[in-house]
């Protein structure tokens, strides 16, 4: 069962995030969706990982350099992500209280994939690795 509670508090975290996202766009008194390019981050960012866990074999305990240009191409993305919202915000596309809520929503949403793949990333029954 503790896969299941696992399982609905991280769906609970992604759907705060998005609402912080969310309502960075649409209140009105922001009502700019320029910060919705941040789904692009969010769908981009675990992917390197992804990929170099299928490609790498954990049975050596050093480093990698397929794991570790992926730990950098993930971190880059996860920079990005945080500065785009910044950017926008001393541009004067979107408020400064839009940039706030979106940066809060980055927080939950990357704190609930770091969570996924704290819970769900050890080789058991239930990964989708080989």
């Amino acid at each position: 069962m503790a896969g299941i509670k696992a399982l609905i508090s991280l769906s609970f975290g992604g759907a705060i995030g998005l609402m912080f996202l969310m309502l960075g766009c649409a209140l009105p008194v922001y009502d700019k969706y320029w910060p919705l390019f941040l789904l692009f981050f969010y769908i981009l960012a675990p992917i390197p990982y992804c990929i170099s866990r299928r490609v790498v074999d954990d049975t050596d305990s050093t480093s990698n350099a397929c794991k570790e240009l992926a730990l950098f191409l993930t971190t880059g993305i996860v920079v990005s992500a945080f500065g785009l919202p910044i950017v926008f915000a001393r541009a004067e596309v979107i408020a400064w209280g839009a940039c706030a809520l979106v940066l809060t929503g980055n927080a939950v949403i990357f704190a609930t994939i770091l969570g996924f793949f704290l819970v769900f990333g050890a080789n058991d029954d239930f990964s989708w690795q080989q």
